[in-house]
Order: C-alpha cells, then structure tokens, then sequence
C-alpha cells in the first residue's frame, strides 16, 4: 500500500498494478494499519484507491495455491485482514471514501461497499466473484451487500459470481455514483470540499449511531441514538453550529 497526506485528508491506494491490485494477507494487514494510521493523524476523511487501472481485483490466486495453513490458521487470518480492515473502516471516526479508479472484484466490490461513499470510473467493473473459486463472499459480503442491494439481489451476485457495470452498482445501491474517468477526481473532490465544511467529530457520531443500530431492535436502537445525541450535545462542534446560525455566518468546524 501506499500512503499519502493532504492536509487532513490521506489517500491510502493499492499498489500492484502489474497485478491488478489484487489482494493478498500483507497487502490486506497494510491496509488495515494504514486506516488505523489515520486516526492517529486526526484526519478528516480516508481515500482508498488503486494504482494503475484498477482498484482491487479480489483476492491473489497465486498465493491461494501456495497457501498451507490449518483451519485454524486460516480462520485467525481471516479475522486479522480481511474483517479487521471492514470493521476498521465501520469504526474509524470519519468518513472513507472508495474512489474506484478500475474493476473492484471479489474483496474490491466488498471492500467499497463498506466504504462511506463510494464513486466509480464508469468503466469500472464490479462483481462477487468468491463462488467461481469455490468460496463464500468474504470482506463483509455477506453482512453488508445485503443491506446494500437488498437479499434476493445479494443472493443473485454472490451464487453467479457474474460481473456488472459501474452503471448498473450505481442503480443497485451499492456505490454512490459511476462517473467518466476524467471527472473521478473532481467528483471526489467536490464531497471531501463538502465534508471539510462539516464537524467530523459529528460525522462520527453519525456513522457509530448508523453501523451500531443496523438489526439493533428499534427500542434499543431509540436509546441509544439518543445517548449519541447527548454526546453531541456537548461538542464544540454543536456549539459552534448553532452559534454560527443564529449569527447567520458559515460555521468554522476546525
């Protein structure tokens, strides 16, 4: 992986394009260090992306075939990449943006449907390819793409394993919008402008009350947005927000 930072923004990008980015156990435990590497640089917002023309081709055929491990092992490695890097990206107190500059296949479909937002180069192909290896959805598959595209449609990408267009992502729910290749960066540009404008102590809030009441019964989910709205309460941020409106001025976040 290879990292870089902007200001508060850092922009993480996979970087094996001779093999199309495709996920292997070190390239999966550096992702995950790398998101939780922003929270100690109190950024504003995480970029994923990949070099070259695509974001993340699934998981790396060959070192599957030259992998030997036990039951136990695998499931230890499973838990340690590719769930640590899903439940990093729920958890991290700000926003994470897939900017899917190619085919997201297999975890690269996964891993943006985790993101926060995710925006795709028109060209991109997605596509839940696990089952044509013989396996099951991994990276979140099976939590998350359900809630995203529904379960009959979720059941239909994961037992074909066929792949599908940006456009056709785009309608299903599962990225934000497909957008020409020129554009990718200023769309993408345009939402980290718009979120820096934003408290991102209350964005956090938002994605903890959004991913922690997701099948949480609604009494419980009731009780405990409100315990994050006392939270918020008593931020700077809802201070200056509401100092801001009643001043008719632009808030200033920082």
């Amino acid at each position: 992986m290879e990292t870089d930072v902007n200001g508060r923004v850092q922009v993480t990008r996979f970087d094996r394009p001779d093999a199309r980015n495709a996920m292997t156990p070190a390239a999966a435990r550096e992702l995950r260090d790398a998101i939780e590497a922003a929270g100690e640089r109190d950024v504003r917002a995480l970029v994923i992306t990949g070099s070259g023309g695509s974001f993340c081709a699934g998981g790396d055929l060959e070192s599957m075939r030259e992998r030997e491990e036990t039951p136990d092992e695998a499931a230890r490695r499973v838990r340690e990449t590719l769930n640590a890097n899903v439940r990093a990206i729920l958890s991290a107190p700000f926003p994470v943006i897939a900017k899917v500059n190619g085919d997201a296949i297999g975890a690269g479909t996964n891993l943006a449907a985790a993101c926060d937002f995710a925006y795709a180069d028109a060209d991109a192909r997605f596509g839940e390819a696990f089952v044509n290896v013989g396996l099951v959805p991994d990276t979140g598959g099976t939590v998350l793409l359900p809630r995203l595209v529904g379960l009959r449609r979720a059941k239909e990408l994961t037992m074909t394993g066929r792949l599908f267009d940006a456009d056709e992502a785009a309608s299903m729910g599962l990225i934000n919008e497909a957008v020409s290749g020129d554009a990718l960066d200023e769309r993408v540009d345009e939402l980290l402008e718009t979120l820096d404008r934003k408290p991102t102590t209350t964005l956090g809030l938002i994605k903890e009350g959004i991913h922690g009441n997701l099948g949480r019964p609604v009494d419980d989910a009731l009780d405990r947005e409100a315990a994050l709205q006392v939270r918020a309460y008593g931020t700077d941020a809802h201070e200056e927000g509401v100092a801001a409106f009643l001043d008719d001025r632009r808030p200033d976040f920082d």
